[in-house]
């Protein structure tokens, strides 16, 4: 493997059983001239041995493979040589199971198996895996960073670090959540919502933008880990109190007001013209429609600015809203979209966000 490369070069290694898919990551991510892979590997033991030894910015790693899996892999980089890794994943529901254990155990995030490489789509897919890349190995430059100044271990907040300004949320009465979330969301989403109280007694909507099956299986794993029931949204379902709603993957999640006073939950392809489905801003503004100014808006790590639109709609009406902060997101771009706008009442970081929630309840 070429090692001529700047000191801004992001190194890479890729880890799969497959030599076409070792070879197609490879040309897939070398074709941006900031990439290099530095390193391919057959299986997990060979791809944990070759990470410890060259020590890249960013990993793939496929989960089926001989020797070593890619759970047990990432078990042991994530706990002796702590690396950014994207897992290659099933979009099967038994995929999307282990997908979800791989993003506990420290995946940032994960590339369908299926849409990698044989798809029409294959140019705006690698577009978004070169830019998520670039964005996460950015995040965690900053993070290294400041651990080094401060000595402090991964999204532990450092001592300087304040939830901004009050670290508290106005008082009000609070009748719906509405929190977006993207890359890093469902390692972060179970430092926050196992932890809400069940004195919190309106509905929580969440869109995390992720394919089909995974949603479910993320609903079931927070719903098994908190007070409060979690589950994947369905159509046409009466919304409670004290349920979180999360929307299904590839579908938008928007609420309808029946003549009786009842709200409901719509799932719909409709609109077509986003850019993801399902939307953050899609769903926030139909909360904000259906609760107004007592919504409270949340926005989490993820790539762009999804939410940006529902957040201005809450805030133009009185509403109030917390952003993650910059320290503790995988990515920091939906919510420097808000904090740029000036938007939040309250920048905290991850570990925070669940106590001041449950302090404005």
């Amino acid at each position: 493997m070429p090692t001529n490369f700047s000191n801004n070069t992001i190194k890479a290694v890729v880890v799969d059983d497959s030599a076409f898919m070792r070879k197609s990551i490879s040309i897939m991510l070398e074709s941006d001239p900031d990439i290099k892979v530095i390193g391919t590997a057959r299986d997990g033991l060979e791809g944990y041995n070759l990470i410890k030894s060259l020590r890249p910015d960013i990993v793939t790693l496929d989960i089926e493979m001989p020797r070593m899996d890619g759970l047990t892999a990432l078990k042991k980089i994530m706990k002796e040589c702590p690396t950014s890794v994207i897992m290659l994943s099933s979009l099967t529901t038994e995929g999307a199971e282990v997908t979800i254990k791989a993003l506990e155990l420290g995946a940032v995030d994960f590339i369908p198996k299926e849409l990698s490489f044989v798809n029409v789509n294959i140019i705006k897919i690698k577009e978004e895996l070169i830019a998520k890349i670039k964005e996460i190995v950015k995040q965690s430059a900053i993070r290294n960073r400041l651990r080094k100044i401060l000595n402090l271990n991964l999204f532990e907040t450092p001592a300087v670090t304040k939830c901004f300004p009050t670290g508290e949320l106005p008082q009000m009465k609070y009748t719906a959540i509405a929190l977006g979330i993207s890359t890093g969301g469902p390692f972060s989403l179970q430092k926050v919502i196992p932890l809400l109280s069940k004195k919190i007694n309106c509905p929580v909507f969440i869109v995390q933008h992720m394919p089909p099956n995974f949603t479910k299986s993320l609903a079931d794993r927070l719903n098994s880990l908190s007070e409060l029931e979690v589950k994947e949204a369905e159509h046409g379902e009466q919304v409670r109190s004290g349920v979180v709603y999360i929307a299904p993957g590839g579908f938008h999640m928007t609420l309808l007001n029946s003549s009786f006073g009842k709200t409901s939950i719509n799932i719909s392809k409709e609109p077509s013209d986003t850019l993801h489905c399902p939307s953050v801003d899609v769903m926030m503004n139909s909360v904000v429609e259906v609760y107004g100014k007592n919504t409270l808006g949340v926005i989490m790590t993820g790539m762009g600015k999804d939410g940006f639109e529902g957040i201005k709609k809450l805030k133009s009406i009185g509403g109030h809203c917390i952003a993650q902060d910059e320290n503790t997101c995988v990515v920091y771009g939906m919510p420097k979209a808000i904090v740029d706008a000036g938007f939040p009442e309250v920048i905290a970081p991850l570990e925070k966000i669940s106590e001041i929630i449950n302090k404005a309840f």
